[in-house]
């Protein structure tokens, strides 16, 4: 299962389970690089 992703501007992302994964990585990505979405598939990809 991954947990991890680090996004492209340096901030780590960690989730208890994939579904927070992608849960904080869009909200990271809505938050901050407005216009960035990325997919549960394409999270998915990029983490480890």
């Amino acid at each position: 299962m991954k947990q991890n992703i680090t996004c492209p501007c340096g901030e780590p992302i960690q989730g208890k389970d994939e579904d927070e994964l992608v849960e904080k990585t869009q909200k990271h990505l809505k938050e901050n690089h407005p216009g960035h979405d990325y997919s549960r598939e394409e999270i998915l990809f990029m983490a480890y």
